[in-house]
């Protein structure tokens, strides 16, 4: 097994430079000065260039080809033949972009952040215009390198969701869309639910300490992550002993930091919960964006919005906040973290009206790389869209177009993951009751550990070691389904609105 070893060393030695990426991404998007965007382009552009020559080398396929050879007699499901065929799908993809094209888009990207937070901060989508249409071309051209039988969007969906076509996105968004519709019509002709208390007066410093409280409770290892403050909440990890949130804070609207934390930390306690054993190898690593973002939706909604969660903090969070919450109760608290209202931004968007905002992405963006709706028409596009499906409109780009980081990123194709995983957050914790009934009840005395071992047992461990369809078979005894969490939402919202 020379080869094979030898392989490894190699993959490690790209995971270090990967890694060294990453940290400069943190530290872009937390502490970087404006100014030096032009600089991080070049040193993004420089290490992207010497990881991806790397990867693509006649050595790493003198390696792979070897190591093919040298497991071919293992078992398929041996560590061995799962680290090769992992190896052998990110070459054979890599090895389709040009390294120029690479350069490229890391030069390209890097400067198109500092462009958007400036155009966001502004809300002038013009401002931001010209780097979209960059970013779009080196899609469009990173999407006929990497190949694709039916859609040009297949490709770069496959980025992100392994085996993902379009039109299987498209299909589950056709199951979903009737279900989700119906609800929300069934709830706006009730009586609203009151919300204000949470635009309340609360202190950010204060909002802080007490999401942290929550999310080490839930598990998540200060002594191997951090938290930071950054315009767009995201969590990103170089190693599983070095896993970093971020979050934003409004002083006059409560859930934008802390269900943002909550959100953040299912990614962390995935990236934390893998296999120690598989460190610095290929195996280590979330199945897909899919997978990834159910672990982040089920510990935000199905925990962190339930009753049994708020019963659990509130009292912590009224001594947290006394001046503004010494009035409120717990019900009253639990309803208003929960009302059901069309708004603007998707990641404060509630559970039932959140999927609406992923299908709006999904369709700019198809219609933007296939040239049938143009960047100059885009911000009346979505609004038109918003109007469409969510029935509001948004006042400016800040609270409209611009309000997303990853185009900025060029991370078309990534929308449809957060409504896959949304789905399967639901599949995921239904299959972990009907394994651990216990987990209730742990859930009830805001113990969480059963659920994180579950979740680490069947979702985190396995690392990339299955396709996402695989895993979740194996997880779940089935595939992936839209049933679980369109019931989810039926008996949770027809309670709260008093829906037959």
């Amino acid at each position: 097994m020379q080869q094979y070893e030898q392989l490894r060393a190699r993959m490690a030695e790209l995971g270090h430079i990967h890694s060294a990426i990453a940290v400069l991404g943190w530290d872009q998007q937390c502490y970087m000065p404006a100014g030096g965007a032009e600089e991080r382009a070049e040193q993004f552009s420089t290490l992207g260039k010497i990881a991806h020559e790397m990867f693509v080398s006649d050595e790493t396929r003198r390696l792979l080809d070897g190591a093919e050879a040298e497991v071919a007699g293992l078992a398929g499901d041996t560590d061995e033949a799962l680290t090769v065929r992992v190896v052998r799908r990110d070459f054979d993809k890599a090895t389709k972009l040009p390294t120029e094209l690479v350069i490229e888009m890391a030069k390209t990207t890097t400067l198109a952040h500092e462009i958007w937070v400036k155009a966001r901060g502004e809300s002038d989508f013009a401002q931001f215009a010209p780097s979209l249409e960059k970013i779009l071309d080196l899609n469009r051209r990173a999407a006929e390198h990497l190949g694709y039988e039916d859609r040009m969007y297949d490709a770069l969906l496959d980025q992100y969701e392994p085996g993902m076509k379009t039109r299987e996105v498209e299909r589950v968004f056709d199951e979903l869309r009737p279900g989700l519709v119906q609800l929300v019509q069934e709830i706006a002709e009730r009586p609203p639910i009151d919300d204000s208390v949470l635009r309340r007066d609360f202190d950010e410093d204060r909002q802080l300490r007490f999401g942290e409280t929550v999310i080490k409770k839930m598990g998540f290892d200060f002594a191997r992550g951090r938290q930071d403050r950054a315009v767009h909440p995201f969590c990103t990890s170089f190693g599983k002993d070095d896993v970093r949130i971020t979050t934003r804070f409004d002083k006059n609207w409560l859930p934008s930091a802390l269900m943002g934390t909550i959100h953040e930390t299912g990614h962390a306690l995935y990236e934390q919960g893998l296999d120690p054993g598989d460190d610095n190898t290929p195996l280590s690593g979330a199945a897909s964006l899919g997978v990834h973002e159910s672990q982040s939706r089920l510990w935000e909604n199905t925990i962190g919005r339930s009753r049994t969660f708020w019963n659990v903090f509130f009292p912590d969070l009224q001594k947290a906040f006394p001046e503004s919450l010494s009035d409120v109760d717990v019900d009253t608290f639990y309803r208003a973290i929960n009302k059901v209202q069309p708004s603007l931004i998707r990641v404060e968007a509630d559970e039932v009206t959140y999927n609406l905002h992923i299908m709006l992405r999904f369709e700019m963006e198809k219609a933007l790389l296939d040239g049938s709706l143009s960047v100059a028409d885009a911000p009346e596009a979505w609004n038109q869209k918003m109007r469409e499906y969510l029935g509001v409109t948004p006042p400016d780009d800040a609270r409209g177009i611009l309000q997303d980081v990853h185009w900025s990123s060029g991370s078309f194709g990534y929308f449809p993951t957060y409504s896959l995983g949304t789905l399967l957050s639901a599949q995921l914790y239904d299959k972990a009751l009907a394994d651990v009934p216990g987990i209730a009840d742990d859930l009830a005395r805001g113990e969480y550990g059963t659920l994180l071992d579950w979740l680490r047992t069947h979702i985190h461990r396995p690392g990339r070691r299955y396709l996402p369809a695989e895993l979740v078979q194996r997880a779940c005894g089935e595939p992936a389904q839209s049933r679980s969490y369109l019931r989810y939402l039926r008996a949770k919202f027809g309670e709260l609105y008093g829906l037959s």
